[in-house]
């Protein structure tokens, strides 16, 4: 199992209005790759990033990274059945980032 969040640095800060910041975890300095992650290192990615919840449903549709990597904003917001403010920053803060690094770094 891979330590996705700096020892340092928590995940997710409240703040007084009640919000909280969503942090990616990132591995020297880049977001980690997870073409090979199983379908436990996506559930702890996302328990890592606060979203303990919301894990349970990559497990339940048993996404790993690969399937992570090919989810479109539509799969994460109808497909997982979780709430829409929870999968949109799922989304547009994990997901997304998580693709374009991987087509960055295989660009390269």
């Amino acid at each position: 199992m891979k330590n996705y969040c700096n020892p340092t640095e928590s995940s997710m800060e409240d703040k007084a209005n009640g919000s909280v910041d969503t942090k990616s975890p990132v591995e020297n300095g880049q977001l980690p790759d997870p073409s090979n992650w199983g379908v436990a290192d996506v559930v702890n990615y996302f328990k890592a990033t606060g979203f303990e919840e919301q894990a349970t449903a990559f497990q339940d549709q048993e996404i790993d990274g690969k399937s992570l990597l090919l989810m479109t904003r539509n799969d994460v917001l109808t497909g997982l059945s979780i709430k829409l403010g929870p999968a949109l920053k799922i989304y547009e803060y994990h997901v997304k980032p998580l693709q374009t690094q991987h087509l960055k770094s295989n660009a390269s």
